[in-house]
């Protein structure tokens, strides 16, 4: 072969063009490819913790799949709007200045220097992106978040949750269910109260109950055994008259809290509604769950009894398309975490607590008057209170006002506390508004299907036996299995108003409305009839 056939392909290889480098190779794409690997290694140690156990956290879930996967989905968005980009710089470019890489020169001290410092960003970067994330979520879970940081109109929420018996719970303890469907709803839930919070369109008060609430068997069960219900409580309800000497008064009960198990006794009292074996299935007509016209109970035998209201009015057909709810624990026990006390509570409470003094005159008449009037802010309320006590005593008792100032100043804070704990006007939120379904006292409660109304189409009743639930004991000491319970007495001879439900009354205590129209006699004060019970109207 010639010489000059041989440097035929040397000169084209000379003459073809070199490659072109690679459309990634641009600074936009580097910063890109750092979002991805920070996300790809936060995503690698959630995962882990997820897998080994570590951390039972229910926001894990949200921040491995889904929040940090969104995070390696934008930088490789990036990547992408990098290389186009890169691409459209290049086309105004001959194949002679594009450069294969950045350039970059570690011979020269300012070169190697941006490197290094660009090398040591990238650790301290993609390290911080693992801690954050993972303080991020840590933080996300916490009460301070859930009631302070991101949840403005919670603030009711938060206050009585404070003060519950559940305080050193997480809300996501309750709020968000187990498995990863639980705080995906929990966390849709949350973005709409973000947009509320934003746009300043949420409800005051803010509904309740809950609708989309994890059902017990995952979140109160947790740490309430079913199995373990049984038995009776003893309890003694403390009350202070609205009399001058604000007369102490006790009611000894014993509360039958009846079985969850056969195992463990006899499945009977209120704990029957949650026996393993009985299912109680229901129809509300109402948001607020208050309205119960059917029910229909199914036995350990599975027998199936349904009761309809003698006052409702739903069809056969009404009923069958209905939404039903199968009850569990939070049906009665609806406010175990945000408790907002009637007045009449919060006041008997913080008297047995000797928080207010109680040789003080009409202090529980006066307290409950104070609270019980319509405020528009917390502020009017708490200038209200301190006025209007503090004007009682100095018209009416100046020789008190004078040898008892600090206690009539402790009285005024305890009030204004009481207030601030229970009632919030800014978001139209108070005992009222959120019914406590324990008991029937305040609320219609346990009424709501034991009101002797509910029957079946064979004549069974649902039964309103007050024995079923609780057994009073009066001032009885010693009391045997076989005692005959006491009945209870009310402190006012209600006369042919005695079958009234309690809440008749007391649902309106503040101001009062009387249950019958009085007609001509509303000049005469309340004590003219009730000796003993003196409760003022409001003016």
């Amino acid at each position: 072969m010639s010489e000059e056939a041989e440097a035929i392909p040397e000169r084209e290889a000379q003459e073809a063009p070199e490659k072109a480098p690679r459309l990634f190779r641009n600074y936009i794409s580097f910063i890109g490819a750092a979002i991805v690997v920070a996300s790809l290694s936060s995503i690698i140690l959630l995962f882990l913790l997820d897998v080994t156990g570590a951390s039972n956290n229910p926001y894990l879930g949200i921040f491995t799949y889904l929040l940090f996967p969104a995070f390696l989905i934008f930088g490789l968005l990036v990547i992408l709007f990098g290389m186009l980009r890169e691409r459209r710089r290049r086309r105004r470019l001959s194949s002679s200045e594009i450069a294969a890489y950045p350039k970059l020169d570690l011979n020269d001290p300012r070169s190697r220097r941006k490197f290094f410092v660009f090398i040591g960003l990238a650790f301290v970067f993609i390290f911080m992106t693992v801690f954050g994330s993972y303080r991020a979520y840590e933080f996300s879970e916490s009460v301070t978040f859930c009631g302070q940081t991101c949840h403005t109109p919670m603030k009711p929420e938060y206050t009585a949750f404070r003060a519950s018996p559940h305080a050193r719970l997480r809300c996501v303890d309750c709020h968000v269910g187990p498995g990863p469907g639980g705080y995906v709803r929990a966390k849709f839930a949350g973005v709409r109260q973000l947009f509320g919070v934003i746009f300043n369109n949420y409800s005051r008060p803010i509904p309740t109950p809950v609708h989309n609430m994890p059902a017990s068997e995952g979140t109160c069960e947790q740490c309430h055994w079913p199995e373990k219900f049984y038995g009776n409580q003893l309890r003694t309800f403390v009350h202070y008259a609205y009399d001058e000497k604000n007369t102490f008064g006790q009611t000894r009960m014993l509360v039958n809290v009846g079985g969850g198990s056969a195992a463990n006794g006899p499945v009977t009292g209120i704990h029957w509604h949650m026996n393993l074996a009985n299912e109680i299935t229901y129809i509300a007509t109402d948001e607020e769950r208050q309205s119960v016209p059917w029910v229909r109970a199914k036995d350990k035998d599975g027998n199936v009894t349904e009761y309809l209201a003698s006052n409702a009015a739903l069809t056969s057909s009404q009923i069958a398309s209905a939404p039903k709810r199968r009850m569990d624990c939070i049906d009665c026990h609806n406010r175990p975490a945000h408790v907002y006390l009637p007045p009449n509570v919060a006041v008997d409470n913080s008297f047995a607590a000797g928080k207010l003094d109680v040789t003080l005159p009409f202090l529980k008449r006066q307290a409950i008057e104070v609270l019980t009037k319509n405020y528009a802010t917390n502020e009017e309320a708490f200038n209200s209170i301190a006025s209007g006590l503090d004007a009682f005593y100095r018209a009416n008792y100046a020789d008190v006002y004078a040898q008892k100032p600090d206690a009539i100043k402790g009285a005024i804070a305890e009030v204004q506390r009481i207030y601030q704990t229970n009632f919030f006007p800014e978001m139209k939120t108070n005992w009222q508004t959120h019914p406590n379904n324990i008991g029937h006292f305040y609320t219609q409660g346990c009424f709501r299907c034991h009101d002797g109304e509910h029957k079946s189409s064979n004549g069974k009743v649902i039964t309103n036996d007050c024995k079923a639930c609780h057994t009073v004991l009066d001032q009885i000491a010693d009391v045997t299995p076989d005692a005959e319970p006491a009945a209870f007495k009310h402190p006012v001879n209600l006369g042919d108003r005695a079958s009234l439900k309690c809440t008749v009354c007391h649902k309106n205590v503040g101001p009062f409305v009387h249950p019958v129209n009085l007609g001509d006699i509303t000049r005469f004060q309340c004590a003219d009839c009730h000796t003993g019970n003196r409760m003022r109207r409001e003016s």
